[in-house]
């Protein structure tokens, strides 16, 4: 099965390190053009100069701005006026006891985790749909479907992120553009291994030390282990090739069978 995206230009927001990095350089292989979006045009530039020296024929275009606002938003769009490929990557997330959540934080995850999807949407399907083709996605969670009690906020905001998912679908049905949700679960990125090291014994290898996270905290995960970023990259980049044009309005799980649920 070849993933072919030669022609097509990929916008990931949030692509300078983690799950966003991972997809970028998964849509880059498969030959689209990609945008790498941050906040910070120094960090937008590392990221450029990382993805390079992983994939050295990349075509890459720096996309800085903070989506998360309007000004921001005009600074990507401006970068990159027209692209096929979508992939709505940007989220925060932390723990609080529900009851000190305030409305400031409340506010401030919806802005991130779901207007800036919903910004970039809106700006960009009307192009996708008068080609004829296109792929917008989002970057959910697990958290959407087992709300954590220790992140209500993040948790809500990811499974707002399931409904603007579907209801987008059904805005494009028809025109040839698929719109999904890809429900990540538990993932090695940044400051995990911290994380895990806290709760487990230091003296393990780092192998038996995240089996033993997963065992302890993370019961209910099939596949005992965290996931790798590239592993969501490799069902995102799917969803964005052709092959997959018969998927959309879907909440696509690459969870770990963390869910435990027989659907979707």
């Amino acid at each position: 099965m070849r993933l072919d995206l030669n022609g097509k230009t990929a916008l990931v927001t949030g692509s300078t390190q983690g799950i966003g990095f991972a997809i970028a350089t998964g849509l880059a292989k498969a030959g689209a053009r990609v945008a790498l979006n941050g906040r910070g045009e120094s960090g937008v530039t590392a990221a450029i100069d990382r993805l390079r020296g992983e994939v050295p024929d990349a075509d890459v275009v720096a996309a800085p701005g903070d989506v998360s606002t309007g000004d921001g938003t005009d600074r990507v769009l401006e970068a990159v006026p027209d692209i096929d490929v979508l992939v709505n990557n940007l989220g925060i997330f932390g723990s609080r006891s529900p009851l000190d959540i305030t409305d400031d934080e409340w506010r401030r995850y919806f802005e991130v985790n779901v207007l800036a999807a919903v910004r970039l949407t809106r700006a960009y399907l009307p192009g996708m749909t008068s080609r004829g083709w296109g792929r917008i996605q989002y970057i959910a969670s697990d958290s959407a479907i087992v709300i954590p009690a220790e992140m209500i906020h993040y948790g809500v905001s990811k499974t707002a992120l399931l409904g603007v998912s579907r209801g987008f679908a059904k805005t494009a049905a028809g025109t040839g553009v698929t719109v999904n949700s890809v429900i990540a679960g538990p993932t090695h990125t940044g400051g995990v291994e911290d994380f895990v090291y806290e709760l487990v014994d230091k003296d393990l290898p780092w192998n038996e030390a995240q089996r033993e996270f997963m065992r302890l905290h993370r019961p209910q995960s099939l596949l005992q282990r965290l996931i790798e970023p590239e592993e969501i990259a490799n069902l995102v980049v799917y969803l964005a090739s052709p092959l997959a044009s018969a998927t959309t309005g879907a909440a696509v799980r690459v969870d770990g069978g963390y869910v435990d649920s027989i659907v979707p």
